[in-house]
């Protein structure tokens, strides 16, 4: 239970203002139908992060305790750096064409999330709590709680949400589990 409720708060913390994001609203502000939208979100997350969880699971059976030890207690603390540095969309919301919502939404959240933050921290958290299936459904429930109501929402609700604070605290938690890595605090 640990291991889902870490990997839901930190991505759901860690996705506030990231490119993915900021992707849903736009591709909301663009179609204006927001269940295909929710809906290519889930599904393009899922496979995301079922394939990097099982990076995360090969990485921890293919390298030794302390040598594991010191990568997770460094990708944390990077994590935590890369967290204060805001993201900006690449493109001006550019999907690809003749998909329809549902595809165009997967396909463009798919690409999105390839060397995100949170596709990062998801191979870090099943690497440390050995919990393939707990950390995936964490951090997929976590991309959906930042998602959704950005999607619903839009920028009503984008422009209220303390973002700087969040990527502190998502920060700051990066960082505390970096030095528990670290530390050996937690047997690896």
């Amino acid at each position: 239970m640990e291991a889902f409720l870490v990997s839901t708060g930190i991505v759901a913390l860690a996705e506030i203002g990231d490119k993915t994001q900021l992707l849903a609203l736009c591709l909301a502000a663009r179609w204006r139908r927001p269940w295909p939208i929710v809906a290519g979100i889930f599904a393009a997350t899922i496979v995301n992060h079922a394939l990097a969880g099982a990076v995360g699971a090969w990485l921890a059976s293919a390298v030794g305790p302390d040598a594991m030890r010191w990568i997770l207690g460094l990708s944390f603390i990077a994590m935590a750096v890369w967290m204060l540095i805001p993201d900006k969309i690449d493109e001006s919301c550019e999907t690809p064409r003749g998909f329809g919502v549902f595809g165009a939404t997967v396909i463009a959240f798919f690409l999105a999330e390839m060397g995100d933050k949170t596709q990062i921290a998801t191979v870090a958290l099943v690497a440390q709590f050995h919990a393939y299936a707990s950390v995936v459904a964490g951090t997929t429930l976590g991309m959906m709680i930042a998602n959704v109501p950005a999607v619903l929402l839009g920028d009503r609700l984008a422009h209220r949400l303390p973002v700087r604070l969040v990527h502190a605290v998502a920060a700051l938690i990066f960082a505390c589990l970096g030095v528990i890595a670290l530390s050996g605090a937690v047997k690896l």
